[in-house]
Protein backbone atom coordinates (compact mmCIF):
# COMPACT_ATOMS: atom_id res chain seq x y z
CA UNK A 1 0.00 0.00 0.00
CA UNK A 2 1.33 3.46 -0.89
CA UNK A 3 2.30 5.77 1.93
CA UNK A 4 1.17 9.33 1.33
CA UNK A 5 3.45 12.27 1.97
CA UNK A 6 0.31 14.26 2.70
CA UNK A 7 -0.55 14.76 6.36
CA UNK A 8 -4.13 13.55 5.90
CA UNK A 9 -5.69 16.95 6.42
CA UNK A 10 -8.15 17.86 3.63
CA UNK A 11 -6.85 20.79 1.64
CA UNK A 12 -8.87 23.42 -0.14
CA UNK A 13 -7.95 25.17 -3.36
CA UNK A 14 -6.35 28.56 -3.02
CA UNK A 15 -8.82 31.19 -4.09
CA UNK A 16 -7.90 32.79 -7.38
CA UNK A 17 -9.33 35.98 -8.87
CA UNK A 18 -12.44 35.69 -11.01
CA UNK A 19 -10.53 37.20 -13.93
CA UNK A 20 -6.94 36.67 -15.07
CA UNK A 21 -6.54 40.43 -15.39
CA UNK A 22 -6.84 40.66 -11.59
CA UNK A 23 -4.20 38.01 -10.87
CA UNK A 24 -1.18 39.40 -9.02
CA UNK A 25 0.92 36.35 -9.96
CA UNK A 26 0.47 36.82 -13.70
CA UNK A 27 3.78 38.62 -14.29
CA UNK A 28 5.73 35.66 -12.88
CA UNK A 29 4.10 33.06 -15.16
CA UNK A 30 5.39 32.53 -18.68
CA UNK A 31 2.13 32.08 -20.58
CA UNK A 32 -0.05 34.31 -18.39
CA UNK A 33 2.16 37.40 -18.63
CA UNK A 34 0.26 38.85 -21.60
CA UNK A 35 -0.55 42.44 -22.61
CA UNK A 36 -3.72 43.85 -21.05
CA UNK A 37 -5.75 43.66 -24.26
CA UNK A 38 -4.88 40.00 -24.79
CA UNK A 39 -5.55 39.02 -21.18
CA UNK A 40 -8.95 40.73 -21.30
CA UNK A 41 -9.83 38.67 -24.37
CA UNK A 42 -8.56 35.52 -22.65
CA UNK A 43 -10.93 36.22 -19.77
CA UNK A 44 -13.81 36.36 -22.25
CA UNK A 45 -13.09 32.96 -23.81
CA UNK A 46 -11.83 31.02 -20.76
CA UNK A 47 -14.03 29.03 -18.41
CA UNK A 48 -12.97 28.58 -14.80
CA UNK A 49 -13.36 25.04 -13.44
CA UNK A 50 -12.78 23.69 -9.94
CA UNK A 51 -11.63 20.09 -9.57
CA UNK A 52 -11.47 18.07 -6.35
CA UNK A 53 -8.39 16.04 -5.46
CA UNK A 54 -7.65 12.96 -7.60
CA UNK A 55 -9.91 14.02 -10.48
CA UNK A 56 -9.16 13.41 -14.16
CA UNK A 57 -8.89 16.63 -16.20
CA UNK A 58 -8.30 14.79 -19.49
CA UNK A 59 -7.09 11.35 -20.51
CA UNK A 60 -4.29 10.06 -22.72
CA UNK A 61 -5.65 9.29 -26.19
CA UNK A 62 -8.65 11.61 -25.82
CA UNK A 63 -9.10 14.00 -28.74
CA UNK A 64 -7.84 17.42 -27.72
CA UNK A 65 -10.76 19.71 -26.95
CA UNK A 66 -8.65 22.66 -25.86
CA UNK A 67 -6.03 23.90 -23.39
CA UNK A 68 -6.06 24.09 -19.61
CA UNK A 69 -4.17 26.72 -17.60
CA UNK A 70 -3.44 25.74 -13.99
CA UNK A 71 -4.41 28.54 -11.59
CA UNK A 72 -3.96 26.71 -8.27
CA UNK A 73 -3.03 23.23 -7.10
CA UNK A 74 -0.85 20.48 -8.56
CA UNK A 75 -1.64 18.09 -11.41
CA UNK A 76 0.06 14.79 -12.24
CA UNK A 77 0.81 14.14 -15.91
CA UNK A 78 1.30 10.46 -16.67
CA UNK A 79 1.58 8.16 -19.70
CA UNK A 80 0.72 4.45 -19.83
CA UNK A 81 2.44 1.74 -21.86
CA UNK A 82 0.63 -1.02 -23.76
CA UNK A 83 1.32 -3.49 -20.96
CA UNK A 84 -0.29 -1.19 -18.40
CA UNK A 85 2.78 0.35 -16.81
CA UNK A 86 2.44 4.02 -15.88
CA UNK A 87 5.17 6.65 -15.89
CA UNK A 88 4.69 10.03 -14.21
CA UNK A 89 6.25 12.62 -16.50
CA UNK A 90 5.64 15.87 -14.67
CA UNK A 91 3.85 17.61 -11.83
CA UNK A 92 2.13 20.67 -13.27
CA UNK A 93 1.89 23.76 -11.06
CA UNK A 94 0.14 27.14 -11.30
CA UNK A 95 0.98 28.89 -14.55
CA UNK A 96 1.50 25.69 -16.53
CA UNK A 97 -0.48 25.17 -19.74
CA UNK A 98 -1.77 21.64 -20.32
CA UNK A 99 -2.72 20.13 -23.66
CA UNK A 100 -1.03 22.85 -25.70
CA UNK A 101 0.85 20.63 -28.17
CA UNK A 102 -2.13 18.33 -28.77
CA UNK A 103 -4.45 21.31 -29.25
CA UNK A 104 -2.17 23.02 -31.75
CA UNK A 105 -1.63 19.80 -33.72
CA UNK A 106 -5.26 18.62 -33.48
CA UNK A 107 -4.01 15.37 -31.99
CA UNK A 108 -5.08 13.28 -28.97
CA UNK A 109 -3.69 14.28 -25.59
CA UNK A 110 -0.33 12.57 -25.02
CA UNK A 111 -0.84 12.14 -21.28
CA UNK A 112 -3.48 11.78 -18.59
CA UNK A 113 -3.83 14.78 -16.28
CA UNK A 114 -4.98 13.99 -12.73
CA UNK A 115 -5.27 16.47 -9.88
CA UNK A 116 -3.21 15.72 -6.77
CA UNK A 117 -5.14 18.22 -4.65
CA UNK A 118 -8.10 20.55 -5.18
CA UNK A 119 -7.31 22.68 -8.24
CA UNK A 120 -8.70 25.65 -10.09
CA UNK A 121 -8.13 25.65 -13.83
CA UNK A 122 -9.09 27.86 -16.75
CA UNK A 123 -10.08 26.00 -19.89
CA UNK A 124 -10.30 27.35 -23.45
CA UNK A 125 -11.89 25.43 -26.32
CA UNK A 126 -9.59 24.60 -29.23
CA UNK A 127 -11.43 26.74 -31.79
CA UNK A 128 -11.44 29.78 -29.51
CA UNK A 129 -7.78 29.30 -28.61
CA UNK A 130 -6.64 29.07 -32.24
CA UNK A 131 -8.55 32.25 -33.04
CA UNK A 132 -6.98 33.88 -29.98
CA UNK A 133 -3.50 32.96 -31.25
CA UNK A 134 -4.18 34.37 -34.71
CA UNK A 135 -5.20 37.76 -33.30
CA UNK A 136 -2.38 38.33 -30.80
CA UNK A 137 1.25 37.87 -31.77
CA UNK A 138 2.37 37.99 -28.14
CA UNK A 139 0.19 34.97 -27.37
CA UNK A 140 1.79 32.97 -30.18
CA UNK A 141 5.24 33.90 -28.90
CA UNK A 142 4.37 32.89 -25.35
CA UNK A 143 2.89 29.60 -26.55
CA UNK A 144 6.10 28.86 -28.46
CA UNK A 145 8.13 29.62 -25.33
CA UNK A 146 5.96 27.23 -23.30
CA UNK A 147 6.56 24.42 -25.80
CA UNK A 148 10.30 25.16 -25.85
CA UNK A 149 10.43 25.03 -22.05
CA UNK A 150 8.54 21.72 -22.04
CA UNK A 151 11.09 20.27 -24.47
CA UNK A 152 13.92 21.44 -22.22
CA UNK A 153 12.27 19.88 -19.16
CA UNK A 154 11.84 16.56 -20.97
CA UNK A 155 15.53 16.62 -21.87
CA UNK A 156 16.55 17.33 -18.27
CA UNK A 157 14.29 14.56 -16.97
CA UNK A 158 15.73 12.06 -19.43
CA UNK A 159 19.25 13.08 -18.45
CA UNK A 160 18.41 12.75 -14.75
CA UNK A 161 17.14 9.21 -15.17
CA UNK A 162 19.92 8.12 -17.52
CA UNK A 163 22.99 9.73 -15.95
CA UNK A 164 22.35 9.87 -12.22
CA UNK A 165 23.99 6.76 -10.86
CA UNK A 166 22.07 6.47 -7.60
CA UNK A 167 18.47 6.51 -6.42
CA UNK A 168 19.50 9.08 -3.80
CA UNK A 169 20.79 11.40 -6.51
CA UNK A 170 17.65 11.07 -8.60
CA UNK A 171 15.39 11.73 -5.62
CA UNK A 172 17.52 14.67 -4.49
CA UNK A 173 17.26 16.22 -7.96
CA UNK A 174 13.47 15.93 -7.94
CA UNK A 175 13.19 17.56 -4.52
CA UNK A 176 15.55 20.37 -5.52
CA UNK A 177 13.69 21.04 -8.77
CA UNK A 178 10.29 21.25 -7.06
CA UNK A 179 11.61 23.41 -4.23
CA UNK A 180 13.21 25.91 -6.63
CA UNK A 181 10.06 26.10 -8.74
CA UNK A 182 7.90 26.74 -5.67
CA UNK A 183 10.25 29.25 -4.08
CA UNK A 184 9.99 31.68 -7.04
CA UNK A 185 13.44 33.08 -6.25
CA UNK A 186 12.94 33.30 -2.48
CA UNK A 187 15.81 32.05 -0.30
CA UNK A 188 13.77 29.39 1.52
CA UNK A 189 13.39 26.24 -0.58
CA UNK A 190 9.97 25.05 0.57
CA UNK A 191 7.29 23.15 -1.34
CA UNK A 192 4.20 21.02 -0.79
CA UNK A 193 4.57 17.35 -1.70
CA UNK A 194 1.26 15.88 -2.86
CA UNK A 195 2.65 12.64 -4.30
CA UNK A 196 2.52 9.31 -2.52
CA UNK A 197 5.82 7.53 -1.92
CA UNK A 198 4.88 5.10 -4.70
CA UNK A 199 4.30 7.95 -7.17
CA UNK A 200 7.54 9.60 -6.10
CA UNK A 201 9.35 6.30 -6.68
CA UNK A 202 7.86 6.16 -10.17
CA UNK A 203 9.39 9.53 -11.03
CA UNK A 204 12.75 8.70 -9.44
CA UNK A 205 13.03 5.33 -11.15
CA UNK A 206 13.23 3.33 -7.93
CA UNK A 207 11.01 1.48 -5.42
CA UNK A 208 8.58 2.82 -2.85
CA UNK A 209 10.60 1.25 -0.05
CA UNK A 210 13.75 3.01 -1.27
CA UNK A 211 11.99 6.38 -1.39
CA UNK A 212 10.70 5.96 2.16
CA UNK A 213 14.16 4.98 3.38
CA UNK A 214 15.88 7.86 1.57
CA UNK A 215 13.44 10.51 2.79
CA UNK A 216 13.96 9.32 6.35
CA UNK A 217 17.73 9.35 5.79
CA UNK A 218 17.63 12.86 4.30
CA UNK A 219 15.76 14.03 7.38
CA UNK A 220 18.14 12.31 9.82
CA UNK A 221 21.08 13.91 8.00
CA UNK A 222 19.32 17.30 8.29
CA UNK A 223 19.25 17.77 4.53
CA UNK A 224 15.48 18.32 4.64
CA UNK A 225 12.78 18.87 7.21
CA UNK A 226 9.18 17.72 6.86
CA UNK A 227 6.02 19.11 8.46
CA UNK A 228 3.03 17.21 7.14
CA UNK A 229 3.04 17.69 3.38
CA UNK A 230 5.53 20.58 3.53
CA UNK A 231 9.20 19.89 2.76
CA UNK A 232 12.03 22.38 3.25
CA UNK A 233 15.46 21.84 1.71
CA UNK A 234 17.94 22.79 4.43
CA UNK A 235 21.27 22.10 2.70
CA UNK A 236 20.81 22.33 -1.08
CA UNK A 237 24.56 22.35 -1.80
CA UNK A 238 25.01 18.92 -0.21
CA UNK A 239 22.01 17.57 -2.10
CA UNK A 240 23.50 18.91 -5.34
CA UNK A 241 26.64 16.89 -4.65
CA UNK A 242 24.50 13.77 -4.35
CA UNK A 243 23.14 14.42 -7.84
CA UNK A 244 26.63 14.46 -9.35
Amino acid sequence: MAHSVKNGTPSTPRQVPERCAQCTDRAERLFCNLPDEAIERFDEIAMQISYPSRSIVFEEGQRAAGIFVVCSGQIKLAATSRDGRTMILKIAVPGDVLGLSATLNDQPYEVTAETLEPCQIRSVRRRDFLEFLSHYGDVSRHAAQVIAREYHEVFLDARRLALSGSAAGRLAQLLLDWARTSSCGKPELRFTMALTHEELANMAGTSRETVTRLLNQFERDELITRHGSSIVILRPAEMERMVG
